[in-house]
């Protein structure tokens, strides 16, 4: 187990130290949630953030969106669930969790949806708030909001 440990550690900072001159890699660590780890995985998967037309593809690329069709208020099937990328599914429900463990704002939103559905879709609400504020970080270099984020 040592050893393992010592070979994460190595890639872990060799990746860290690659991503630290990524413009948008500050600025995804200023969101609520997201830490050096889940960045460098966010910054890394992502790619170039011009690929995507807006903030609704690439959350829809984050698997932070459901995929059932709806007509005339019924269900009529689901959708291609495993399409997209599942490390950074993984990376913003992780992101999710610590937002809600640290950030009121975030707590107070995963509250009121976790009133009217359950956890997960709350838990995943939440994530894909993040994704689409990752998005327009990414896209415009702005800082993070909590305020715009969790209105």
């Amino acid at each position: 187990i040592r050893a393992l440990q010592a070979q994460i550690d190595l890639i872990e900072k060799s990746l860290s130290n690659y991503c630290r001159s990524a413009p948008g890699y500050r600025l995804l660590n200023t969101v609520s949630g997201i830490g050096p780890i889940l960045a460098t995985v966010i910054l890394l998967e992502t790619g170039d953030i011009a690929r995507f037309s807006g903030a609704g593809n690439y959350a829809s690329y984050c698997r932070c969106v459901g995929s059932t069709h709806i007509s005339n208020g019924k269900k009529k099937g689901e959708g291609n669930t495993k399409n997209g990328n599942r490390f950074l599914a993984w990376a913003y429900v992780e992101a999710a969790n610590f937002a809600i463990r640290f950030c009121e704002p975030a707590r107070k939103f995963y509250q009121r949806k976790k009133a009217k559905r359950n956890g997960v879709v709350a838990l995943k609400a939440v994530a894909h708030k993040l994704a689409r504020a990752c998005f327009h970080i990414l896209k415009t270099g702005e800082q993070f909001s909590v305020e715009r984020c969790f209105s």
